[in-house]
């Protein structure tokens, strides 16, 4: 499975219409391009950890897209919608990270991905 991570920290002055359209953009991505598997998105949760501490203020939100393969994300990211889609979050967002991971839904597989290397 391949999980196409995007971390993100919108504009604090994003006007709302703005921001609905990404939510928008984010919605209809998720929902009529074929191949997502599965969808998670979150907020930041700061408690005081050491390492909440030493991290930099990049990201606020994180939305998660999981695919079967590396041809699923490829089509995903063509996608007119996704294109759409990435424009809006370019003018939105402050700061993003982006990435991909070939990922295990079983932890005792974490050994194999380490050996993959």
């Amino acid at each position: 499975m391949i999980s196409h991570l995007v971390l993100f920290r919108p504009h604090r002055d994003l006007p709302n219409h703005e921001r609905d359209h990404l939510l928008n953009a984010f919605e209809r991505a998720v929902r009529d391009i074929p191949g997502v598997r599965g969808v998670r998105a979150g907020k930041r949760v700061r408690f005081g950890a050491g390492y909440d501490r030493a991290a930099p203020e990049l990201a606020e939100f994180l939305v998660a897209i999981d695919f079967d393969d590396l041809s699923g994300l490829q089509a995903y990211l063509e996608h007119p919608v996704h294109v759409e889609l990435g424009e809006r979050f370019g003018r939105a967002c402050a700061d993003s990270l982006i990435y991909d991971f070939a990922v295990t839904e079983d932890a005792s597989a974490i050994r194999a991905l380490f050996d993959a290397e």
